[in-house]
Protein backbone atom coordinates (compact mmCIF):
# COMPACT_ATOMS: atom_id res chain seq x y z
CA UNK A 1 0.00 0.00 0.00
CA UNK A 2 1.34 3.62 -0.63
CA UNK A 3 2.03 6.14 1.96
CA UNK A 4 -0.35 8.51 2.54
CA UNK A 5 0.66 12.05 2.58
CA UNK A 6 -1.65 15.16 3.85
CA UNK A 7 -4.00 15.35 1.48
CA UNK A 8 -5.16 11.55 1.29
CA UNK A 9 -5.06 12.08 5.85
CA UNK A 10 -7.46 14.92 5.32
CA UNK A 11 -9.47 13.49 2.03
CA UNK A 12 -10.14 10.47 4.64
CA UNK A 13 -11.18 12.57 7.73
CA UNK A 14 -13.44 14.33 5.32
CA UNK A 15 -15.16 10.78 4.07
CA UNK A 16 -15.31 9.80 7.86
CA UNK A 17 -17.19 12.87 9.14
CA UNK A 18 -19.30 12.72 5.58
CA UNK A 19 -19.49 9.32 3.65
CA UNK A 20 -21.60 10.73 1.01
CA UNK A 21 -20.06 13.86 0.13
CA UNK A 22 -20.30 14.79 -3.02
CA UNK A 23 -16.60 15.13 -5.20
CA UNK A 24 -17.41 18.76 -6.01
CA UNK A 25 -17.55 19.63 -2.20
CA UNK A 26 -14.49 17.35 -0.90
CA UNK A 27 -12.64 19.51 -3.54
CA UNK A 28 -14.01 22.83 -2.25
CA UNK A 29 -13.43 21.71 1.23
CA UNK A 30 -9.66 20.55 0.45
CA UNK A 31 -8.96 23.08 -2.21
CA UNK A 32 -8.03 20.78 -4.85
CA UNK A 33 -9.89 19.55 -7.71
CA UNK A 34 -12.42 17.51 -8.92
CA UNK A 35 -10.22 15.73 -10.71
CA UNK A 36 -7.62 15.31 -8.17
CA UNK A 37 -10.16 13.94 -5.70
CA UNK A 38 -11.20 11.53 -8.05
CA UNK A 39 -7.87 10.23 -8.73
CA UNK A 40 -7.46 9.75 -4.94
CA UNK A 41 -10.32 8.28 -4.08
CA UNK A 42 -9.80 5.67 -6.89
CA UNK A 43 -5.87 5.25 -6.14
CA UNK A 44 -6.84 4.51 -2.11
CA UNK A 45 -9.92 2.18 -3.02
CA UNK A 46 -7.58 0.21 -5.55
CA UNK A 47 -4.56 0.03 -3.39
CA UNK A 48 -6.54 -1.43 -0.65
CA UNK A 49 -6.79 1.97 1.76
CA UNK A 50 -10.11 2.26 1.20
CA UNK A 51 -12.16 -0.83 1.69
CA UNK A 52 -15.15 0.14 1.60
CA UNK A 53 -18.06 2.60 2.55
CA UNK A 54 -20.98 2.23 4.68
CA UNK A 55 -23.88 3.69 6.13
CA UNK A 56 -23.87 4.56 10.39
CA UNK A 57 -27.64 4.02 11.89
CA UNK A 58 -28.64 5.51 15.13
CA UNK A 59 -28.09 3.34 18.03
CA UNK A 60 -31.81 3.11 19.02
CA UNK A 61 -32.89 2.21 15.70
CA UNK A 62 -30.26 -0.60 15.05
CA UNK A 63 -31.81 -4.03 15.06
CA UNK A 64 -28.50 -5.10 16.91
CA UNK A 65 -29.28 -3.83 19.83
CA UNK A 66 -27.00 -5.24 22.92
CA UNK A 67 -24.02 -4.17 22.05
CA UNK A 68 -20.86 -4.99 24.11
CA UNK A 69 -17.54 -4.90 23.95
CA UNK A 70 -15.70 -8.73 24.53
CA UNK A 71 -12.11 -8.82 25.81
CA UNK A 72 -10.41 -11.98 25.35
CA UNK A 73 -7.35 -13.91 26.54
CA UNK A 74 -5.39 -16.42 24.45
CA UNK A 75 -3.14 -19.27 25.27
CA UNK A 76 0.21 -19.55 24.53
CA UNK A 77 0.52 -19.17 20.29
CA UNK A 78 -3.57 -20.24 19.57
CA UNK A 79 -3.74 -16.60 18.80
CA UNK A 80 -4.60 -17.25 14.72
CA UNK A 81 -6.57 -20.51 15.58
CA UNK A 82 -8.78 -18.49 17.57
CA UNK A 83 -9.09 -15.69 15.33
CA UNK A 84 -9.94 -17.86 12.74
CA UNK A 85 -12.73 -19.28 15.29
CA UNK A 86 -14.18 -15.59 16.14
CA UNK A 87 -14.56 -14.59 12.47
CA UNK A 88 -17.13 -16.97 12.38
CA UNK A 89 -20.01 -15.37 14.79
CA UNK A 90 -22.07 -12.77 12.48
CA UNK A 91 -22.27 -11.59 15.77
CA UNK A 92 -18.85 -9.72 16.06
CA UNK A 93 -19.03 -6.67 13.94
CA UNK A 94 -14.96 -6.08 14.68
CA UNK A 95 -11.94 -7.90 16.21
CA UNK A 96 -9.08 -6.31 17.23
CA UNK A 97 -5.31 -7.15 18.26
CA UNK A 98 -4.30 -5.60 21.24
CA UNK A 99 -1.07 -4.86 24.26
CA UNK A 100 -1.64 -4.96 28.09
CA UNK A 101 -3.34 -7.95 29.57
CA UNK A 102 -5.85 -8.96 26.63
CA UNK A 103 -5.25 -10.84 23.30
CA UNK A 104 -8.01 -9.77 21.30
CA UNK A 105 -10.69 -6.96 22.06
CA UNK A 106 -14.14 -7.88 20.25
CA UNK A 107 -17.32 -6.08 19.03
CA UNK A 108 -20.45 -7.22 19.47
CA UNK A 109 -23.80 -7.19 18.16
CA UNK A 110 -26.69 -9.12 19.19
CA UNK A 111 -31.10 -8.33 19.22
CA UNK A 112 -31.46 -9.95 22.45
CA UNK A 113 -29.56 -10.74 25.43
CA UNK A 114 -30.55 -14.67 25.20
CA UNK A 115 -28.51 -13.92 21.82
CA UNK A 116 -25.23 -12.12 23.45
CA UNK A 117 -25.26 -14.93 26.20
CA UNK A 118 -25.45 -17.50 23.59
CA UNK A 119 -22.15 -15.60 21.88
CA UNK A 120 -20.69 -15.38 25.03
CA UNK A 121 -20.71 -18.89 25.80
CA UNK A 122 -19.56 -19.76 21.99
CA UNK A 123 -16.45 -17.37 22.47
CA UNK A 124 -15.45 -18.84 25.95
CA UNK A 125 -15.67 -22.31 24.66
CA UNK A 126 -13.47 -21.75 21.81
CA UNK A 127 -10.02 -24.02 22.19
CA UNK A 128 -7.53 -21.27 23.47
CA UNK A 129 -9.76 -18.87 25.19
CA UNK A 130 -8.96 -18.96 28.76
CA UNK A 131 -10.16 -15.66 30.18
CA UNK A 132 -12.47 -12.93 29.07
CA UNK A 133 -14.12 -9.76 30.28
CA UNK A 134 -17.22 -8.73 28.67
CA UNK A 135 -19.07 -5.01 28.61
CA UNK A 136 -22.20 -3.36 27.85
CA UNK A 137 -22.21 -0.43 25.71
CA UNK A 138 -25.27 1.56 27.16
CA UNK A 139 -25.31 4.95 25.23
CA UNK A 140 -23.00 6.48 23.04
CA UNK A 141 -22.01 9.65 23.84
CA UNK A 142 -19.76 10.41 21.11
CA UNK A 143 -18.72 8.96 18.24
Amino acid sequence: MPALNDLDRRLLAALRADGRASVASLARSLDVARATVNSRLERLVSSGTVVGFSVRVRDELDPGTVRAIAFIEVEGRSTDHVIRQLRGFPEISALHTTNGGWDLVAELRTETLTDFDRVLGGIRRIEGVVNSETSLLLSSVLR
